[in-house]
């Protein structure tokens, strides 16, 4: 594709100007992200070395938890050196970079998380049929089907991008490379691009949050029939799903729906689903999960006693 592009790098305005609040950036940001870290490669430890956590549902949130790992890593360590920096440029093929990955990790938090209502649908609904249906081959071809889909929307978001001339401004009013803020220095009409762009990601987001609220639907509706401690365990879990599928959907709606329009708010909200989102992840599986917490006590249980034989 030749490009008309006379840019060769941008300058991020960040969240402030001022150095003392970009102090309190870095610090937020730098707590958030080790938050981040800690919570979901603990997780991510803890499904591969414990045996009681070999079902499909750990399976898949061991995907989420790797997810929400790369996804804030797309966005938290540039970040933190542009908050210590005086001035924060980013060159135009590093832009596109972390476009790219920051579209592909969060798209492959969407799929992932719709296998997990699947799962859960298979669970509770067709309980019978639940270690066919969702047999580790099915499993592994499901998440590899997520990682294909994400790699093809990031793709079109980076085609989006590199077909449109950047012959002038190269201030993008934000904290990091988006396709929202980036699109409005091109040196054309972007208004097809911009519709593109909404039927693209906004898409994925609202068909994918109103195919999940509809499949929780049923299966809270089904678990009528179960008994009161089926019942207990399954809304525990579903409820756990439905509150992470409504913080990442909420913001990601809000931001993706809306053609040609930038708000001020909009850098806070990004903020939220970009390190807070993937901080809260990890709260929510392991409070309100029973097993999780039991495996984690024993992991750390087996290094206390690993320890103190040395």
């Amino acid at each position: 594709m030749k490009l008309n592009n006379n840019v060769t790098e941008f300058i991020l305005l960040g969240l402030t100007q001022d150095p003392f609040r970009k102090k309190i950036v870095f610090v937020t940001f730098l707590l958030f992200y080790l938050g981040t870290l800690l919570g979901n490669l603990l997780i991510i430890t803890t499904i591969k070395t414990s045996r009681a956590l070999g079902s499909p549902m750990y399976f898949f949130l061991f995907y989420l938890s790797l997810s929400d790992t790369c996804f804030s890593t797309s966005i938290a360590p540039r970040t933190l050196v542009d908050a210590l920096s005086e001035k924060t440029t980013i060159s135009f093929s590093e832009c596109i970079i972390q476009v790219f990955t920051f579209h592909f990790f969060s798209c492959l938090e969407i799929f992932i998380l719709i296998l997990m209502a699947v799962d859960r649908y298979v669970a509770i609904c067709k309980p019978l049929h639940y270690m066919t249906i969702m047999s580790r081959r099915v499993c592994s071809v499901l998440v590899a089907l997520a990682w294909v889909g994400s790699c093809v929307h990031s793709l079109a978001q980076i085609f989006l991008a590199l077909r449109l001339p950047y012959c002038g401004p190269n201030e993008i009013d934000h904290y990091f490379c988006d396709l929202e803020p980036l699109l409005k220095l091109a040196c054309t009409d972007i208004y097809v691009t911009n519709l593109l762009l909404v039927s693209n990601s906004g898409a994925i987001c609202t068909v994918s949050f109103v195919m999940l609220m509809f499949s929780y639907v049923i299966i809270l509706h089904s678990l009528r029939n179960h008994s009161a401690e089926g019942r207990r365990k399954a809304l525990s879990t579903c409820i756990s799903h439905i509150i992470v599928v409504i913080l990442f959907f909420g913001p990601c709606i809000f931001i993706y729906t809306r053609p040609a329009t930038t708000f001020p708010i909009d850098k806070m909200i990004a903020v939220f689903y970009t390190i807070g989102t993937p901080l809260l992840n990890p709260l929510i599986y392991t409070l309100r999960n029973a097993e999780v917490k039991n495996a984690m006590r024993k992991l750390w249980s087996k290094k206390l006693v690993s320890d103190d034989m040395r």
